[in-house]
């Protein structure tokens, strides 16, 4: 079995264990979550509209990747590889929020879970296949979780001394879902797990063709040391 195909397995399995462990709890965590005290929801409220795909791409995250575009090209020599890491760089945070945005989208109009607003009327467990087209049967998974689950999961891969302080920040978006009321926890755990696959599996397809990253020993994307393929830091 390949590593890209076993690690996407890997990954299917344990979004399923997680799901299905919350699944039981998903009611009572949300009803919980959201009567806590007033000062929590509000900073929650503050800080769960970072998690949008717009966001990402069209927002104040965009400046973010841009940013560190423009520092990882700063240390390439020569035009052609600040070139190359530029738009590497650009493609793999594109592909990797981009690929996650079509599947939670997609899961979304076919399962069509209700959502926690409509709690009293349906419960936590209400699915209704092919009727996601409609907002309030779009929980599953959370497009929130997914899209900080990408943008965190793509830094992880690229600076992976950091990625507790990555890991944090995507939970805490992905935590907020749950507090003001949009979503269940298993349709936050799916979402961030929908965002690690994408940034994980567009890392082993750059690293297949010796882009940003390289295959270790294992069989595992790391990324390069100079992402243009020389030994510079």
């Amino acid at each position: 079995m390949n590593r890209p195909f076993s690690s996407s397995l890997w990954l299917l399995v344990a979004t399923a264990l997680l799901v299905a462990a919350l699944l039981p709890f998903d009611g009572t965590i949300s009803q919980w979550a959201q009567g806590l005290p007033g000062g929590i929801v509000t900073f929650n409220q503050r800080i769960t509209d970072f998690g949008t795909f717009a966001w990402m791409i069209y927002g104040s995250g965009s400046i973010v990747i841009i940013a560190y575009i423009l520092n990882r090209v700063a240390r390439s020599d020569g035009f052609s590889s600040k070139t190359r890491t530029a738009w590497r760089l650009a493609l793999y945070f594109l592909v990797t929020i981009g690929s996650a945005s079509i599947v939670v989208h997609l899961a979304k109009l076919v399962i069509g879970r209700a959502r926690p607003e409509l709690f009293s009327e349906y419960g936590s467990r209400s699915i209704s296949f092919l009727s996601g087209h409609d907002w309030v049967f779009q929980s599953f998974p959370s497009g929130h979780s997914a899209a900080v689950g990408a943008f965190f999961g793509a830094f992880s891969m690229l600076a992976p001394r950091l990625r507790i302080v990555f890991a944090l920040g995507a939970l805490s978006i992905g935590i907020s879902r749950v507090v003001v009321g949009a979503h269940y926890p298993s349709d936050v755990a799916a979402g961030l797990l929908v965002g690690l696959w994408t940034a994980l599996m567009t890392a082993f397809f750059f690293a297949g063709r010796n882009w940003l990253f390289r295959l270790d020993e294992k069989g595992w994307p790391r990324r390069k040391n100079g992402f243009d393929g020389t030994p510079k830091a």
